[in-house]
Order: C-alpha cells, then structure tokens, then sequence
C-alpha cells in the first residue's frame, strides 16, 4: 500500500470514527452513560493506526471505562475532557511499551481525541443540565405539596384548638362534680391527658403550617447547639451513639427565635440519634457564608429510600414503628425553617446515613 493510500485510509477511518462517535452521543441515555463511553472507547480504538494493539480509556469523576478489560506498561497520549469550561475527566490512547515509543502515535491521533473529547464534553454538560432541571422540577413540586399541606393543615390546626380547649376546661369543672366517685375521677383524668396530648399535636401542626408566634432576636446558634447537644447527652450515651462537633468559629450570629432555633436542632439530633447504629457517629457541623448560617447534622444510619426522600417532611410521614412516632417532628422543623425565610434539605449520603442541611439567612 503507498504512503498517500495509507494516509488516506487513515483519514477514512478519523471521520468514520467522528460519525459514530456523533451518532453514539445523539442517542446517549443519560441512565446508560457508562455504555455509552465504552462505545465512544471501543469507536476511538477503530480509528487509530495500529487499532488490535491500541487501548483507550475514558475517565471522568464518577466513571471509568476501558476498550480492554485490563492495561499495563503502556505510553500514552491523552486529552482533558471539559466540563463547563473545567477539566473533569480524560481520554488516554495506550500503546504497550513492549512494541511502541511514543512517537508511534500520530500527530491526527491527538487531534482525533481533542475532537472527540469536545464531544464528550458537551454530551456530559448536556446530562448535567437535563440532572439539574429534574432535581429543580422535583424540588419545585414538592414544596408545592409542602405549601398546599401547610394551608390545609393550618385549617385543621384551628379547628381542632377550641374544641379541645372545651373538652379539656369542661373536664376540669366536672372534677370538683364527681370528686367522691373514684371511677369518674380517673376516667376524668384519662380525657385530660388525652387532650393535653392532643393538644401538643396541634401545637406541632401549627409549627408546620408557620401559625405560632415568632420572638425574633440576634442570636448566636453556638450556645443553642451546644444546649441542644448537653439535653441529648444522656439519651447520646444510653443509645451508645458517638458525636463530634465540627465548629471552627466562636460566634455564628443570625435573626431568629432562639426557643424555634433550639428545637430546629433537638428535632434534627433526637432523629439523628434514633437512626443511628450502636457505636453510629452523629456529625454537627456549622459554618457561615456572607448572607447565611449553614448547619448540617448527619448520621450513619440506613438513610433514606427515595420515596421517604419524596414525604420526609409531610406531616404524619414516618419511617419509625407505630408507636415511636407521630411523623411531626420533621414537619415541625420544615415549618420552622420556612418561617424564617431559610430552606432545609434532606439527602443520603455517598457511604452511608443521611445528612440534613439546614440554610439560614443571618438577616
């Protein structure tokens, strides 16, 4: 074969390489990505000048894949893929240093992986955007949900507040009616605690639904976690869950009610506790940004399925037995949070447990 019919097959094979390599990534499914770059992998090894003894690998910061199942002693050529205008993966071509130097590769070889690696990278933007516009369409639908739950439970909140406050006064007039029947007594009592309890649920529907009273004041959250963490220390040692307290500044300063703030961070605790494994770590943590106060509060427990993901901050959603819980703590907090013009997210973490990610604005 001359040197002219061999370059020219070289560049038949280039553009045959680019058509495949754009078809593969018009059809890419976001779900199948590792399948998709072993294809783009295994197109890039076709188009090269010695293709049976040439390996090429993909990588970015979730994925890695490779035209050959294993690759030793080679030298290299590579090109960065961008993401974004930021480098986060490559596209290396090898050649076994047992048979090739270097300069064996040629210099269109470089110019293919650029070109492909463009591609790539515009595909990866593509996905992440597609990512993003689902998490935000998501987050959007739920916190209508969260809205139209926090009128509707508004509503019930004030409704159920008088009656109980009748049934729980008349009780308490009947006593000195009935305070030589021993029977009636105690039956009486029964139906005054049961409305105390009752009561403490609306109380916690209404934190919901943003409907309690507010005293908001300058405050620093240190002393309100360091309180929360001394009233859980006990229940810490009992449940034999470990913490630790990732705090480098002596005064986080923000606008809120400090009785809410405290139990944003005992609610947030006391489940993080109860999740957590034996000998489980619970981590608090909390920094500030220019215009915000951020606390997260993670543990080591199972995490979340992505249906609790969807409910964790409905209220009467639980995870926990029946008996345990009444599903309001978290909704409890999400209400605080809301009322206070911050946001409060829940998320599995990449190892294990979940994370709760509360922002606060500092005015």
């Amino acid at each position: 074969m001359g040197k002219t019919e061999q370059i020219l097959n070289e560049r038949i094979k280039e553009l045959t390489c680019l058509y495949e390599v754009s078809s593969i990534i018009v059809n890419a499914d976001a779900e199948l990505l590792q399948d998709t770059l072993k294809a783009i992998a295994n197109s890039l090894k076709k188009a090269f000048q010695y293709p049976d003894k040439t390996s090429i690998t993909i990588t970015n910061d979730k994925i890695s894949t490779s035209s050959e199942e294993s690759i030793q002693d080679t030298v290299t050529i590579y090109t960065n893929i961008n993401i974004f205008n930021e480098s986060r993966g490559k596209i290396i071509a090898h050649l076994s240093t047992s048979e090739f130097k270097k300069e064996d590769f040629l210099e269109e070889e470089q110019l293919l992986l650029d070109n492909v690696a463009l591609k790539v990278g515009n595909m990866l933007e593509r996905i992440e955007i597609q990512k993003n516009e689902t998490s935000l369409k998501r987050q959007m639908e739920r916190a209508d949900r969260l809205s139209i739950l926090g009128e509707i439970t508004a509503g019930i909140a004030h409704e159920l507040n008088t009656p109980l406050t009748n049934i729980l006064g008349f009780s308490e007039l009947l006593k000195s009616d009935v305070k030589e029947n021993k029977k009636a007594l105690t039956d009486l009592d029964k139906i005054i605690q049961n409305t105390i309890f009752s009561r403490e649920v609306v109380k916690k529907l209404m934190f919901f639904a943003c409907e309690m009273p507010q005293e908001m004041k300058r405050v620093n959250i240190i002393p309100n976690i360091k309180n929360a963490i001394n009233l859980l220390d006990a229940t810490f040692r009992k449940e034999q869950v470990k913490y630790i307290v990732k705090i480098e500044d002596e005064e986080l300063w923000l606008r809120a009610d400090p009785i809410q703030l405290t139990q944003i961070i005992f609610n947030l605790l006391m489940n993080a506790i109860y999740f957590s494994p034996k000998d489980g770590l619970v981590i608090i943590e909390a920094i500030q940004t220019k215009n915000n106060v951020i606390l997260k509060i993670s543990d080591e427990g199972d995490g979340f399925t992505p249906e609790a993901l969807e409910k964790v901050f409905q209220p009467f959603f639980t995870t926990k037995p029946t008996g345990d819980g009444s599903g309001l703590g978290l909704s409890v907090v999400h209400g605080i949070v809301a009322s206070h013009k911050g946001t409060i997210t829940a998320q599995n973490k990449p190892n294990k447990g979940a994370i709760f990610t509360v922002v606060l604005p500092k005015s």
